[in-house]
């Protein structure tokens, strides 16, 4: 889930910085101080927004710098259990697909993909359902659910996010499409026998 968190903090102006307009030193500051990281508490920081700075500073004994109070906003990136997400294969290796959500992607094993035997064509990039004869690829868009988050602190790189697709409604937007259409043939076969 998307969140736009509003900030307060105190930002060091380094003295080499004196020269160029305080908010745009500020805001180079906090987003290379924040952005791309990972907090438990708040998500994946993506982007530093509206940067407000106070124009009073105060220097410490000692450091060269001045410290002004800020205000800002955060735009995060905060996976939540159960929450059904889409986004679009981004890799397929022979235990999983790997799905872009956000800033990161997320794992969906071999084994939450489809109630099928599937097998992995390597030469096509591609998993295959026997029964189904569905097709995963890289490039589809799928909607899946998030069931397992694991939020590592710093890059966001070493943090791990599991996705299911073994649930209804879920899937290659294609076959839910399908099993849509399939669903609403069958409704009108019903009322059909019915209305006879």
């Amino acid at each position: 889930m998307f969140k736009l968190l509003q900030v307060n903090d105190v930002v060091r102006i380094p003295p080499d910085k004196f020269d160029s307009p305080l908010e745009a030193v500020a805001t180079e500051v906090l987003r290379a101080t924040y952005e791309g990281t990972v907090s438990r508490e708040l998500g994946i920081i993506i982007a530093v927004l509206n940067v407000k700075v106070s124009d009073i500073g105060k220097i410490l004994p000692g450091n060269g710098g001045i410290y002004h109070k800020v205000s800002f906003d955060l735009l995060v990136f905060m996976p939540v259990i159960q929450e059904v997400i889409e986004g679009e294969v981004v890799d397929v290796t022979d235990f999983g697909v790997f799905v872009r959500i956000g800033p990161i992607d997320g794992l969906i094993h071999i084994s939450q993909i489809i109630d099928d035997f599937i097998t992995y064509d390597e030469k096509r990039g591609a998993l295959m359902g026997k029964e189904t004869h569905r097709i995963l690829e890289k490039g589809m868009i799928v909607r899946a659910r998030i069931i397992t988050v694991s939020l590592s602190t710093g890059p966001s790189r070493s943090s791990k996010i599991g996705l299911t697709m073994r649930q209804p409604f879920l899937g290659a937007i294609s076959w839910i499409e399908e099993d849509i259409n399939k669903s609403i043939k069958e409704v009108k076969k019903e009322v059909k026998k019915e209305g006879k």
